[in-house]
């Protein structure tokens, strides 16, 4: 059985073959099986089940920190706020998961599991898939985000939980060598990232903990501490903050009491949590 350390290799050397005039051996099957699984997902994005309100745990969001779910589980409308671009996003994605899908299977590797509803202490969950018996994740991502799985730096970055779903699957599995394969979706390139045991958090136990945590009324403590912002001492918010809907919420102790600062530098917004020379930048009120 091929190993999926050749997956993409495999997929690229088929690719570079339709340069030369040879067709792919895709057969009419399996471009009606391709086709029917977009037909689906397009219907099931144009159609989505209305959810229960109520906040829940679910290996979707199993990975992020207890504080974040601590907020979202109190936002009564984080369920509700999903954007037009998002929504837009959300269906290429699982268009081109497709299509990934189908690269996999072109180069003769194995894909079962496709959306199987998973369980882990009572958790629900539906992986992707599985490629050749070991649990996959088929993400789409920017160039910036691809960069992270390409270069193995998603244990340092990982503000959605990626790592701690993929081990959701893979207790409920019983497998251990799974990872993710995810598509650039600016230039087409493809990664497979199988992370480090050590990497993955043992998934019972954070269940366990993120279970008492959230019925708590006091906040879990931070997901991430400041980081220095030059060298004068001032102190501002780390990457996994950044993209977090609640951090005005989370940080109202910062400097001093009176709550995170935003500048407006040339490469985006940062976030002080501790100012000691005010930044020679406009300060957005």
């Amino acid at each position: 059985m091929k190993t999926l350390d050749t997956l993409v290799p495999d997929i690229y050397k088929q690719l570079e073959e339709l340069s030369s005039g040879t067709p792919l051996p895709l057969s009419k099957d399996e471009i009606d099986k391709t086709i029917e699984g977009m037909r689906e997902a397009l219907t099931n994005w144009a159609n989505p089940i209305q959810r229960d309100s109520n906040f829940s745990l679910r290996m979707s969001n199993i990975g992020k920190p207890a504080r974040q779910l601590w907020f979202e589980k109190r936002d009564i409308n984080s369920r509700r706020d999903v954007n037009g671009p998002t929504q837009i996003k959300f269906l290429y994605g699982h268009l081109l998961e497709e299509i990934v899908l189908m690269l996999v299977r072109m180069v003769g590797y194995s894909v079962t599991d496709e959306q199987k509803e998973v369980q882990v202490n009572g958790i629900l969950g539906h992986m992707d898939c599985k490629i050749n018996g070991e649990v996959v994740d088929v993400k789409t991502a920017s160039k910036f985000a691809f960069n992270k799985f390409e270069q193995g730096r998603l244990a340092q970055d990982d503000p959605f939980g990626y790592l701690g779903q993929l081990a959701g699957y893979e207790a409920a599995e019983g497998t251990n060598n799974g990872g993710f394969l995810v598509l650039n979706k600016e230039s087409g390139e493809l990664c497979l990232h199988i992370p480090d045991d050590l990497d993955k958090p043992n998934i019972k136990n954070k269940i366990h903990n993120l279970t008492a945590n959230l019925d708590l009324d006091s906040l879990p403590e931070k997901c991430y501490s400041p980081i220095a912002e030059g060298k004068k001492g001032n102190f501002k918010l780390p990457k996994g903050c950044m993209w977090c809907k609640y951090k005005f919420e989370c940080h109202l102790d910062a400097n001093n009491g009176k709550g995170l600062r935003t500048f407006k530098y040339s490469n985006g917004f940062t976030y002080l949590t501790h100012v000691v020379v005010e930044p020679n930048v406009e300060e957005i009120l």
